[in-house]
């Protein structure tokens, strides 16, 4: 009571989820709708060689054994990365092919937005390159195990390209999974499932 008057109760809308830069799911659908990566899948030069780079676990990128520390400079070359039918990955251009050794995968999985639940859920992941990838039937999440028995979580990105999901983001995942109690634990993203039982 209030001056005599009984005020209705107000609702306040759940704030809608957004992620380290403050997007929305929306606005990171837009980006998703409007990102285009160079179509390396029609390059084939003959000229090859070494680009004396490497992709180590934890993301970082190296030439001839020193880190590249400019971000803009790994995104643009991770836009040039494709992985070859042997398993290899190189750097291509419509001129030159590089080779290039990736310790584990090539991309780091280090936020994730969650919207919805259940079969509804969406789960949309920020990669170190700041690209965006939402699971589902053609971003497959997937559970392997390391030598040493623990999960190790990747997310297809593309073209047999992976990320690796950081400790957080992974640990993240699993909670939302406990707390919908699904039998085989795991979650949905766009309308497929994954299990968080080791393939």
């Amino acid at each position: 009571m209030y001056g005599g008057m009984t005020q209705s109760p107000t609702h306040t809308p759940p704030e809608m989820p957004r992620d380290s830069a403050g997007r929305s799911l929306g606005e990171i659908a837009a980006l998703l709708a409007s990102h285009k990566t160079p179509p390396v899948h029609l390059w084939h030069p003959t000229h090859c060689g070494d680009s004396f780079m490497r992709i180590a676990a934890d993301g970082t990128w190296f030439h001839e054994g020193s880190p590249i520390g400019r971000r803009e400079l790994v995104r643009l070359f991770s836009t040039i990365l494709r992985r070859e039918a042997d398993g290899s990955f190189v750097l291509v251009t419509p001129v030159e092919k590089l080779d290039i050794v990736v310790d584990d995968a090539p991309f780091i999985a280090v936020e994730v937005l969650s919207e919805g639940e259940g079969k509804g859920r969406t789960l949309v992941f920020r990669l170190n390159t700041d690209d965006h990838v939402r699971a589902g039937p053609e971003h497959v999440l997937r559970i392997d195990t390391a030598v040493d028995g623990t999960p190790r979580p990747y997310l297809h990105v593309r073209a047999g390209l992976e990320a690796l999901l950081n400790r957080a983001v992974f640990y993240q995942l699993a909670d939302l999974a406990l707390a919908e109690g699904a039998t085989p634990p795991g979650l949905w993203s766009d309308g497929a499932f994954f299990p968080f039982m080791p393939a």
